[in-house]
């Protein structure tokens, strides 16, 4: 092993084999730092934003694009509808399960699937239908329409299960109760909370039991 020096004063060294090991120049910076790219990131953001702003995007029938809400993320409707329509259809098998269980009935796994299976697709059509872009357009009768359908299928879920027999109740509770979460859960906060304030207040009136 051999050191030369080289014309920037920095030391080098050559190993055995040939090969050059050198000190990296340090007595000038190469390029922008991380930080600096950074800060120029946040500049160009903070412009385009601006920019939007003052200049919103429209499409081509006038509509500012901005003012759309687009909850279905980049997936695309077809795949929310999907994944929503999985969700609700294993809420559905997960109380129909209870409904055998709270009745002490053998529990029926082949009718069960078949039940849920038969339920995947209109619940898709439903929830491509209620999380379009189009109909949240109107997000206030969208609220009000789940706020209804809220509101009946758990007052008739706590009927039926106070009235009918075990047979009734453990054909409707299941997609009844899917429809009441469903709804509580697609609510903005003060509708899902006067929604199951309105059921309590049934059970109260009517003086049901929930258990």
């Amino acid at each position: 092993m051999r050191k030369d020096d080289s014309r920037n004063g920095s030391e080098k060294v050559t190993t055995s084999t040939g090969i050059h090991l050198q000190q990296p120049d340090r007595s000038r910076r190469k390029g922008k730092t991380l930080l600096e790219i950074h800060e120029e990131r946040k500049v160009l953001q903070r412009a385009v934003a601006q920019k939007l702003q003052s200049d919103p995007v429209h499409d081509e029938d006038g509509t500012n694009v901005e003012s759309i809400p687009d909850d279905e993320g980049e997936i695309g409707p077809i795949a929310d509808a999907t994944f929503w329509s999985i969700i609700l259809a294993t809420l559905h098998f997960t109380l129909d399960v209870l409904v055998y269980s709270q009745y002490r009935q053998e529990i029926e796994w082949t009718v069960i699937t078949k039940r849920t299976i038969t339920m995947i697709i209109p619940l898709f059509v439903l929830v491509l239908l209620l999380r379009s872009s189009i109909v949240r357009q109107f997000p206030l009768p969208r609220q009000i329409f789940f706020l209804i359908a809220g509101t009946i299928s758990g007052c008739y879920v706590i009927y039926a299960a106070n009235v009918y027999g075990y047979y009734a109740v453990m054909k409707q509770a299941p997609p009844l109760g899917t429809l009441w979460i469903w709804s509580v859960i697609e609510m903005d906060l003060p509708f899902a909370v006067a929604s199951v304030a309105f059921d309590l207040g049934y059970v109260w009136f009517k003086q049901y039991s929930v258990y």
